[in-house]
């Protein structure tokens, strides 16, 4: 068994995670685990469980904590990891093995140790930066252990994060350290050495102007919160800025921040302009025209969180094996902000760019599909994103150009057909867990305002089945009404949830007409199945219960070989999970949408 304190408590056993509820057990494990392999004495115990306030008999009350705590470990099979009692405390046994924290911690000494190989050290300092899953300790109720131990751990991580951010200046990623960067200030403010990486990157990447702005953003803050001034490092770097000299040898991958962008090459055709284009990194002939520049850079997917195995996959494969990457998935799913952070990590492992092409903008094919691939698509060297694929013949002859590229495509759809033909790595995604949700909305909405209210962030995040786009709808609109409680955005949404989750600035920022459009895109009898599925009671069925409920539904019986058929071309589109030989599945938010959407109709007619 393995337990997890890099997030709420939890124990897993590789299939199965069990979180744990908020307890004086829970609270006791906790404090155990925090030093793990060292006497804890009954007095700190005591301290974490109980506080300030504690019982009279808090030796006896101990006694008993540790007695449900074994009791526990007995239901749960933890054979590996026992609670000793020892003179004048406990002591818990663990190891890289059993614990996250003890794994986070090598990682990083093994990383220090590669100090001679930046990007090995990087490597392993990101590794170790996934073990950590959501808010921390959120399920332990203890306001000593928060107060004392929990910010400990906080700076562990943050010196972690910095040092990741040092390393991608180095390398000369600074796509890369702007990702991390712009969420690590936002959620640190305070945090001097964030907010310098983030201002030498900006600068780097010739983003002057924004540089300077994050400069005298920080100053004021500094100046209003806290009454000092910037370091002498910060205003080094501001001077260096505002005279437009170098911050010292360039990496190669970067420019100099002085030279503008370049316009796209001018053999693109106007229509097939890129949605965005990424700089690329050094290109490998030896002598390069003079004058050559870099197209601009794109800007990072804002409070990108959550995805982190998908992305730690999906780096590791584009940067050592190149191919092609299907991301797909249920409307609104996160697929294109997945696939623009991606491309944005490994932006300086393509020196030909990053080109994207909204596939829902050019209609029957991508450009270069039909008379022969437009040689920019076909260059191995650039990274290509194909968002929003419907039809597999729709990129099948750019896929036979690009044979061993690297291509990242998102579909709502499987596109089995493609990766029989041309093969492929398929990624599906799935709702956010609780922990992504919530890591979600304290990167949108900041760690503070939603610290304030944990319970209604709950509620919040499973008013939105913790579902991407309805998640960030609902964030956005707070965000524009910063006197909004959650709590009142909760009661707001709970009468109407899915007509409300829209932004009226965007049609494309609505769950409902996202939807609408996912089911226009079905020829029948697909929407009316789909309307009769909402209205089963539960979101796992099989096919003869939908057979079932197609029948209450009023509409054309279907045979079960029809009814299988239906499922499966439904949960092709992104409409529903899983399916045979177990049940088909259909997340929370599409079930209300069916349920909500067609309550009266005659479903023939949906």
């Amino acid at each position: 068994m393995r337990f997890q304190l890099l997030g709420p408590l939890s124990m897993t056993d590789g299939t199965d995670t069990v979180v744990l509820g908020p307890s004086k057990p829970t609270n006791l494990l906790a404090a155990l685990l925090l030093r793990s392999n060292s006497i804890v004495s009954a007095g700190y115990l005591q301290q974490m469980i109980w506080g300030d306030e504690q019982p009279a008999t808090a030796k006896a009350a101990l006694q008993t904590c540790v007695l449900r705590l074994r009791r526990l470990f007995e239901r749960q099979h933890v054979l590996d990891t026992p609670i000793e009692a020892a003179p004048g405390g406990y002591r818990i046994t663990a190891d890289e093995r059993t614990l996250d924290l003890i794994e986070f911690r090598a990682r990083v000494r093994h990383g220090t140790a590669l100090a001679d190989d930046p990007a090995a050290e990087l490597a392993t300092l990101r590794h170790a930066l996934t073990l950590w899953q959501g808010a921390l300790l959120a399920n332990v109720r203890s306001e000593t252990m928060h107060r004392d131990e929990v910010p400990r751990l906080v700076e562990e991580r943050l010196r972690t994060v910095e040092r990741v951010c040092d390393l991608e200046l180095t390398l000369g990623n600074c796509g890369a350290a702007l990702v991390e960067l712009w969420s690590a200030t936002r959620a640190h403010p305070s945090h001097g050495r964030f907010r310098e990486q983030l201002i030498e990157a900006l600068y780097r990447t010739g983003r002057q102007s924004e540089a300077l702005s994050e400069y005298r953003g920080f100053k004021e803050y500094l100046r209003d919160e806290l009454g000092v001034d910037p370091s002498p490092a910060l205003q080094k770097l501001e001077l260096a800025i505002l005279r437009g000299e170098s911050l010292g040898p360039a990496p190669e991958s970067e420019h100099p921040p002085a030279l503008p962008p370049a316009p796209l090459p001018a053999a693109l055709p106007a229509t097939a302009a890129p949605a965005l284009t990424l700089a690329p990194g050094p290109p490998p002939d030896p002598a390069p025209s003079a004058g050559a520049a870099a197209p601009p850079a794109w800007t990072p997917v804002p409070s990108f969180t959550g995805r982190a195995t998908e992305v730690a996959a999906l780096v590791a494969r584009l940067t050592t094996q190149p191919g092609t990457e299907l991301l797909c998935g249920a409307p609104g799913i996160g697929k294109t902000a997945l696939a623009r952070h991606v491309a944005d990590l490994v932006r300086d492992h393509f020196p030909g760019g990053c080109r994207v092409i909204d596939m829902a903008d050019h209609g029957a094919a991508a450009p270069g599909a039909g008379d022969g691939p437009d040689p920019i698509d076909a260059d191995p060297r650039t990274l290509l994103v194909l968002d929003d694929v419907e039809d597999p013949g729709h990129v099948r002859p750019l896929l036979s150009a690009r044979r061993g590229a690297a291509t990242l495509i998102t579909s709502r759809r499987g596109l089995a057909a493609l990766v029989a033909t041309h093969g492929g790595r398929v990624t599906r995604l799935d709702l956010f867990t609780a922990a992504e949700a919530h890591a979600l909305l304290r990167a949108a909405l900041g760690t503070e305002r939603v610290a304030a209210e944990p319970g209604a962030a709950a509620e919040l995040a499973l008013l939105c089945g913790r579902h991407p786009l309805a998640l960030r709808i609902a964030a956005a609109r707070l965000l524009t009404r910063p006197a909004l409680r959650l709590a009142d955005a909760v009661g707001w949404l709970t009468d109407d949830p899915l007509t409300r989750l829209a932004l009226p600035d965007d049609p494309r920022l609505s769950v409902p007409r996202v939807l609408d459009g996912a089911l226009e895109r079905l020829a029948p009898p697909l929407p009316a199945v789909f309307a009769a599925l909402g209205r089963l009671g539960h979101d796992r069925f099989h096919p003869a219960d939908a057979a079932t409920a197609v029948d209450a539904a009023g509409t054309s019986p279907l045979t079960p070989s029809e009814t299988e058929s239906a499922l499966e071309r439904l949960a092709d589109a992104g409409l529903l999970e899983d399916g045979p030989p177990g049940p088909y599945r259909m997340h929370p938010l599409l079930r209300g949408y069916a349920r909500t959407r067609y309550p009266d109709r005659d479903p023939q007619k949906v």
